[in-house]
């Protein structure tokens, strides 16, 4: 129950910091770098080297990689079809092709699964949704945000990408079988543990409710991907094509329906990719995926 309180009070925080001025108006943008540079690779040095990686962790770290793939296509077609913006598609494609499979994700497993549900959230967390985010999102970011860019362009922005040069180093060490003292450990958690509330801090800071918006169409069809039809491909794919059933495929289908990912909306938001409209996916996106993540629950408990 405190993670959620911690959640929706960081998103309040910062809507009533939008009206003091003693925070410079860049604040959201200097607390997003924070999130880049410090707090995610604390989170892939402190996760990935305690990982068992073998064939049973296929299907979880797939989910993060199917749902990408599945949003990619879907808004890339659309926008194609309707003739969106670059921008647009980019921005819908990161926030509703990346679930919050960590900070709200993991709390909620846990609470429903207990410590062997988490195991598998991790593995649909760090070696899924947060290798698509420091691989293919900074690839999609990098080529969304000014239109073209060139193999080598992108391969920097992705080497250049902290997160993702800190998993490649927390990868090397689990395949070495190498590990941090105890002592480490615990710094890089609490490090990692500043993700969500300085991130959620941030978008608050950032929403506007708007009712002239000429987002909240987009919004509608960006979670009601997310929300809807990620999780409705997850159990599709893994129930009725792979013909597989348990607690794996129950934990799969609840994780693909979570709200979009804080990070990812910092990253569209980074990039210039429609900042207003990453921040609304995870601002209205965390409160309504609880009433859907309700209804998953209920459906996948047949499993």
């Amino acid at each position: 129950m405190s993670s959620f309180i911690l959640l929706f009070g960081c998103l309040i925080i910062g809507i009533v910091l939008q009206h003091v001025r003693d925070f410079p108006v860049n604040t959201p943008q200097v607390l997003n770098q924070f999130i880049i540079y410090i707090s995610l690779p604390a989170l892939a040095l402190y996760f990935i080297p305690e990982l068992v990686l073998d064939s049973t962790a296929l299907l979880p770290v797939s989910v993060a990689w199917i749902c990408f793939a599945g949003a990619a296509l879907l808004f890339w077609s659309l926008g194609k079809l309707l003739g969106w913006s670059k921008k647009l598609i980019g921005c819908l494609i990161l926030t509703a092709g990346l679930g919050n499979t960590a900070f709200i994700g993991f709390p909620v497993i846990e609470a429903l699964y207990g410590k062997e549900g988490l195991k598998t959230a991790i593995l649909i967390d760090q070696p899924g949704t947060f290798m698509v985010l420091s691989t293919l999102g900074i690839a999609l970011a990098a080529t969304f945000s000014k239109g073209e860019a060139s193999t080598g362009i992108i391969t920097k922005k992705i080497l250049k990408f902290p997160p993702f040069l800190m998993f490649l180093l927390a990868l090397a060490m689990n395949l070495l079988d190498l590990h941090f003292p105890d002592d480490l450990k615990e710094v890089f958690q609490r490090l990692g543990n500043t993700v969500s509330p300085i991130a959620l801090v941030s978008v608050g800071m950032q929403l506007r409710l708007e009712k002239r918006s000429k987002h909240w169409g987009f919004l509608a069809i960006g979670l009601g991907y997310q929300l809807l039809l990620a999780p409705l491909l997850i159990y599709v794919l893994f129930v009725w094509v792979l013909g597989v059933r348990g607690e794996v495929v129950q934990v799969s289908v609840i994780e693909a329906a979570m709200a979009p990912m804080i990070t990812a909306s910092i990253v569209a938001a980074s990039y210039g990719l429609k900042p207003r409209l990453a921040n609304m996916m995870v601002g209205f996106g965390i409160p309504i995926s609880f009433l859907t993540l309700a209804i998953w629950y209920w459906v996948v408990q047949g499993l």
